[in-house]
């Protein structure tokens, strides 16, 4: 099989030892969605075997039609915040049935497989301003920091302040040390690491970071500094083989889809939901990840966008139908990209790993969030350096740039950071008179609109 003349890889400057580097890396920074949806997912019913095979199979389907249909590095799973939304708010909140936000899920797919193929959702990417798509890349790059932060405990909840550091003083005294503590310790010494490894030149640095960091994990844990308390959500980094090599049945969730509610009005609301965030947290990492990769045009526009678009919009639907919620693309892709991934090719090897991991969960369950979070918080400091792109001679294309940059991280969200960004950047062109010289397109109207009534009724 000749690889170069299905991915171009000549043609985009690489070659197949660095996509197969930038394949692994991705999937390694984003292993942690087979832990942690099955973990969210089954707080709202769901079988956690079930959903583990549904997360593994759905990822790899859907990677690998993002890979042949647009030839980008970009790796789907299902997304981190709308697991949370399908579980905590459509189940728990408003006491619909998993079945039921699985049915809207799936509505939302078929949707968004008509927007795309009918040029909706790629003349949205193209009239949002170039400047806005550095700013995008730089909010993504705070978010995927902040959340690096949090899953390593660096950064925890404050009653006063909201956010603060990790106290190492307090977990001393609590007896916490050989748990959380050194925990945090090998989160910031993993940071430390995969930095002078990308000092070095070391190629696959940011894997590496990975490894040397569980590893470091696994002697602490063999020298008893790190003790696993289950109980207390501290488990054993080595890998667990005592039930065997198996792959958990899917049937308790497989084409579980409940339509009974799909003419109500409620049903309306959580589908457009989960479309809105889907839509634009896909827009905002399409965005952000390919202008880190230099893979957007002089005009801004990402060639062959439709076919990424399309990808996951059936890796959507084919979730679904597989029993878990919303499949997206990945912002952890901007991992393998910074490792040179730059086409296909590092989708595939990230999909052929998901697929392996059907079989090696014990393996993949094992890599804690700690050895991945310094690997989250690299890649935003390598997204933040996007922010030499963006004008700041004109006031009119800074703000909002700014107001989307920090609306991302304060926000949790890469959606609302979008949203905040279009917003100001409309009102602020309009009010100022700019909005003729910079030839603002009607859809960035529209797309203001939208969103300030999405604040108004949502």
């Amino acid at each position: 099989m000749n690889l170069d003349k299905i991915f171009h890889l000549k043609e985009r400057n690489t070659d197949i030892k660095t996509e197969v580097m930038a394949g692994i890396t991705t999937f390694m920074t984003m292993a942690y969605i087979l832990a942690v949806n099955p973990n969210i997912l089954s707080d709202s019913g769901m079988d956690r075997g079930a959903v583990f095979t549904a997360t593994a199979l759905a990822s790899f389907i859907a990677t690998c039609l993002m890979a042949l249909l647009s030839n980008y590095p970009f790796v789907l799973a299902p997304g981190m915040g709308l697991n949370a939304y399908f579980t905590y708010t459509v189940v728990l909140g408003m006491g619909y049935s998993w079945q039921n936000a699985l049915a809207a899920v799936f509505v939302e797919g078929i949707i968004f497989i008509v927007l795309s193929l009918t040029n909706v959702r790629e003349a949205i990417f193209n009239a949002i301003p170039m400047n806005l798509k550095h700013a995008v890349s730089v909010g993504i790059g705070l978010f995927i920091a902040f959340i690096g932060l949090q899953n390593a405990k660096i950064v925890v909840n404050n009653d006063s302040t909201l956010v603060s550091v990790f106290s190492f003083k307090s977990a001393a005294a609590n007896g916490a040390f050989n748990t959380e503590g050194i925990t945090v310790l090998l989160a910031l010494i993993g940071v430390l690491i995969t930095a002078v490894l990308m000092v070095k030149n070391v190629k696959g640095n940011i894997l590496w970071g990975i490894l040397i960091t569980w590893l470091l994990g696994i002697i602490c844990q063999f020298t008893g500094l790190y003790v696993p308390n289950p109980d207390a959500g501290f488990f054993s980094l080595l890998p667990d083989f005592s039930g065997g090599i198996s792959i958990p049945s899917m049937a308790p969730t497989f084409m579980h889809m409940d339509f009974s509610i799909v003419f109500s009005l409620d049903f309306v609301v959580i589908m457009f939901a989960f479309l809105f965030v889907d839509m634009f947290d896909t827009l905002g990492t399409l965005i952000g990840v390919a202008s880190k990769a230099d893979m957007l045009d002089k005009d801004g526009r990402l060639p062959k966008i439709k076919g990424a678009l399309l990808a996951d919009a059936v890796g959507t639907s084919v979730g679904a139908v597989c029993g878990t919620s919303t499949v997206t693309t990945f912002v952890e892709s901007a991992s393998g990209v910074a490792e040179g991934g730059r086409t296909g090719l590092t989708g595939i090897v990230a999909a052929i790993f998901f697929a392996l991991s059907l079989f090696l969960s014990p393996i993949f369950l094992a890599i804690p969030s700690f050895a991945t979070a310094p690997a989250l918080i690299i890649v935003g400091f390598l997204m933040l350096t996007s922010v030499t792109k963006i004008d700041f001679n004109d006031m009119t294309e800074a703000i909002p740039c700014f107001i989307a940059i920090i609306a991302m991280p304060f926000m949790y969200s890469i959606s609302e950071g979008i949203a905040m960004g279009v917003i100001s950047y409309v009102v602020i062109n309009l009010v100022s008179g700019k909005a003729k010289e910079k030839k603002i397109s009607v859809l960035m109207y529209i797309l203001a609109v939208l969103f300030v009534l999405k604040y108004i009724f949502l």
